[in-house]
């Protein structure tokens, strides 16, 4: 087979790999986000509690990157110390290294069985949580494929004369090897896919193993990179965590280096085949790692606090100076096309201002502070001033010579951007209010009620992001689906006010002492939703879907 062809072949392989492995997340994060977040919330218990609920996280999810990306976001807002959020992040490895263990044994006979069982969820049933279960068992089965594609496309390259000279070179340069993997394991953002990759390289007699444990390590390594890369633009103790894991495994990746170089390790003890040997040895390197650096995360804190330092005032500072860039574009304002174009992506910077007010407000409900709540209220005036500059810059814009479409496309900017604003003042006055409140009353939701809360706001969430995407696309069947979904709220709207009244009736105190502020929290996400639902309007109106009115026609 030509050279091209096989690496033609290899590269398909290892891209149905990556993606297939971030479908199983994707498919994960959709249809249990919420709980798993919850899950993470609460694993405040001690340290061996948080690594436990990370590992178990990072099986579920086949990601430690997720895991901590979840925790920095935590320790951003206060509900994470960051030695715990290290503790999570040491588990998630091990969960990770799990999951490879998992993946890594021959199961090819399942991979009819878990694409039939996958495409007939997510094909033939309308809730969500099946269709996402279909698609974890879909993206499952591609892992599997996409291994046998590895192996595959790899036979050939076992008669390569060039390979055995590129490998003697690793095999005498571990440092280069370990470098070059946790590159690789960088820029494919996962290390579940690297190691797998590596393994599979393995037992086709492609790697060979004196160079496959060095690269284990460099994967372990750059895992703990990608993460480090992902929260580079978030506060100092979000930062701090992935900074402190990776401290951690880079650490103990040289150290154990130099035992693998000393032939310390009992590399047939590890597994009877290349493969086993691989994974055994990356799953050993994870539990080591639990066992030798948990109880020092509190102590690896402090370092992170020396090396990041505390950034408070300086954000603080750059909170009054710094003010958004404006996308409104006043060279172009004569010429209606473009003018709209540029106002379209101010209101969409705008969402995003709105929808991170939006993101952290169940966790400040749940357990916030008067200063976290005050940060969150003044982006209110980035979102009040966004909504006057594009109002004021659409109405220029219309003094101009338009055509009837641009005309109303300009309405509807207009609109969205009213709506916009008015979810904002409701994020703003009433829910971080809210949130205050109940933090200053030193008050608890009922643990029902609460999750109801949360699952609305998760949903509201996604909504907002499918807003967003139609203001841009246009999309009519995603026009249709945040209409529908306007009505689904209304349903959850109205079962959880019936759930809290049966509640209130049985004398649960808690669900007594927040009674008014449950009521108010569920009003307000409703009708963020509603408001947010407009955005579909104009696309629905013109393909002629969206009646005029709910009301029955008189017979």
């Amino acid at each position: 087979m030509h050279p091209l062809i096989v690496l033609l072949h290899l590269a398909a392989a290892v891209m149905l790999l990556l993606w297939a492995v971030r479908m199983v997340r994707t498919g994960v994060e959709r249809a249990y986000g919420r709980a798993l977040k919850d899950a993470l919330r609460k694993a405040r218990g001690g340290h061996a509690r948080a690594a436990v609920a990370g590992t178990v996280l990072a099986v579920v999810l086949q990601s430690s990157t997720a895991v901590g990306i979840l925790a920095a976001g935590f320790a951003a807002s206060g509900i994470l110390t960051v030695s715990t959020g290290i503790a999570i992040l040491l588990g998630a490895d091990l969960g990770s290294a799990l999951v490879v263990q998992i993946l890594s044994f021959d199961l090819s006979w399942a991979i009819p069985l878990l694409m039939l069982a996958g495409a007939t969820m997510f094909l033939k049933f309308e809730r969500r949580e099946i269709r996402q279960g279909g698609r974890i068992l879909l993206g499952i089965a591609f892992i599997l494929l996409s291994l046998t594609m590895i192996g595959q496309s790899t036979a050939p390259l076992r008669e390569s004369a060039v390979l055995p000279q590129i490998m003697g070179y690793l095999r005498d340069d571990p440092i280069t090897a370990l470098v070059l993997a946790a590159l690789l394991t960088w820029l494919i953002h996962s290390s579940v896919a690297a190691i797998l990759l590596f393994s599979a390289f393995a037992g086709q007699g492609v790697l060979p193993v004196e160079v496959a444990l060095p690269m284990v390590l460099g994967a372990n390594i750059g895992g703990g990179l990608i993460a480090v890369w992902l929260t580079r633009g978030q506060g100092v103790e979000a930062r701090r965590i992935p900074l402190g894991n990776l401290l951690f495994r880079a650490a103990a990746a040289l150290v154990l280096l130099a035992v693998v170089e000393l032939s310390l390790v009992p590399i047939d003890a590890l597994g009877t085949d290349e493969t086993r040997q691989i994974v055994n040895f990356h799953l050993a390197f994870n539990v080591l790692l639990v066992l030798v650096c948990l109880p020092f995360t509190g102590l690896m804190e402090r370092l992170t606090v020396r090396l990041i330092g505390d950034g408070t005032r300086e954000e603080e500072a750059g909170a009054h100076i710094t003010r958004p860039v404006s996308a409104l574009d006043e060279a172009v304002i004569d010429t209606p096309r473009l003018a709209l174009a540029s106002a379209t992506r101010e209101l969409l910077r705008m969402g995003e201002t709105v929808e991170t007010m939006f993101r952290p407000v169940m966790e400040l409900l749940d357990d916030g502070d008067s200063e976290q709540v005050a940060r969150l209220a003044r982006l209110d005036e980035d979102v009040n001033r966004a909504h006057t500059d594009i109002k004021l810059f659409i109405a220029r814009v219309n003094r101009g010579r338009l055509t009837a479409e641009e005309a109303q496309r300009g309405i509807e900017l207009t609109d969205f951007a009213i709506n916009l604003e008015h979810v904002g003042d409701i994020i703003a006055k009433s829910l971080l209010p809210l949130a205050e409140k109940k933090a200053r009353r030193r008050l608890q939701f009922s643990e029902e009620g609460f999750a109801e809360m949360t699952r609305l706001h998760e949903r509201v969430r996604t909504n907002m992001q499918l807003a967003l995407n139609i203001l841009v696309s246009g999309d009519l069947e995603t026009a249709r689906q945040l209409v529908e979904e306007k009505e689904q709220m209304r349903l959850l709207e109205r079962e959880s006010h019936n759930r809290h009244l049966r509640r209130l009736q049985s004398g649960m105190i808690e669900s007594i002492e927040t009674s008014d502020m449950h009521l108010e929290v569920v009003r307000s996400l409703k009708e963020i939703n509603s408001l947010l639902a407009t955005a579909a309007y104009p696309i629905l109106s013109e393909s002629g879907e969206l009646l005029e009115s709910r009301l029955a026609q008189p017979a």
